[in-house]
């Protein structure tokens, strides 16, 4: 299937709306502000006789043009601020539903879209910053793009009820991080995985995320997200990302056991040290 055409009005509006909603009534703000002194420009009409034609018309065009967009481009970025304010408590809600869950079998109840939205806010509250590649179209198996400091991670999403994902999916999400040169890649599943995918991950930072391990990952994400709110004093920053734990603090962000220091022992990042989930190789959730 093709993919649906769209107005500059909807891309724009789609663009704003991966803002954070208070940033696009900021630019909704700033554009009403300059187009508003643009419009506010008087042509010079005793002097039209003596210009250039080009000159004279941008002397009456512009203002013109600029009373439309006065209102105009503040109105789309006021639709984009609702849009991605609304995404957000979606999100939120979805995640405060799961963890008030006693099981993880209250994944298998959502559909697709929901599923990825889910995901995508559990590494957002870990730290991540969360592109979502949308749900229509080819997406080279992914769906939702990571990044935490200098690294890149792919997301694939398979909200699968009643089959286990493959060692194709896996292999076939391998080949997307080479072509990308991403430093790993998470898929994620409400259910399960073969036997033979599991094997082809091991070795490849690749992380396999069942529907019993997301459910952990989006507890230990909500756990973080609210101790810090509940630890920081107004006007004290957000520890930042990546900062050192210390190993009697540290969870798992996926299955959220103890953690402990390790060394890797091969691939590029050989000799560095990186905290490892005590119960690997059950779990391999590291930070």
């Amino acid at each position: 299937m093709g993919r649906r055409r769209t107005g500059p009005g909807e891309d724009f509006v789609t663009v704003m709306a991966k803002l954070p909603w208070w940033v696009a009534l900021g630019a909704g703000a700033a554009t009403w502000l300059l187009f508003h002194r643009l419009a506010m420009v008087q042509p010079d009409t005793a002097g039209l006789a003596r210009r250039a034609v080009v000159g004279s018309l941008t002397s009456i065009v512009v203002p013109t043009l600029s009373g439309v967009l006065q209102y105009l481009v503040p109105t789309l970025c006021a639709v984009a601020a609702f849009i991605s304010w609304w995404g957000r408590r979606t999100r939120t809600g979805l995640v405060s539903s799961v963890t008030r869950s006693p099981s993880a079998d209250v994944l298998n109840g959502m559909s697709w879209r929901e599923f990825e939205m889910l995901v995508g806010e559990g590494f957002r509250m870990q730290g991540y910053a969360v592109v979502d590649n949308g749900g229509s179209g080819p997406d080279g198996g992914v769906d939702l793009t990571v990044r935490k400091g200098d690294e890149t991670y792919i997301v694939q999403c398979k909200q699968w009820k009643a089959f286990k994902v493959d060692v194709g999916i896996v292999r076939e999400l391998y080949g997307v991080m080479a072509a990308r040169g991403a430093a790993g890649g998470f898929v994620v599943t409400s259910g399960s995985f073969t036997k033979d995918a599991i094997e082809f991950a091991q070795g490849r930072n690749v992380k396999l995320m069942d529907g019993k391990n997301l459910y952990g990952f989006l507890k230990q994400a909500k756990t973080s997200t609210a101790g810090r709110t509940a630890t920081q004093g107004p006007g004290q920053p957000e520890a930042p990302v990546g900062s050192q734990p210390t190993e009697h603090s540290t969870a798992c962000p996926v299955c959220s056991a103890s953690m402990v220091r390790r060394v890797a022992k091969n691939g590029p990042r050989a000799g560095s040290q990186f905290w490892g989930c005590s119960t690997f190789p059950r779990c391999r959730g590291t930070r």
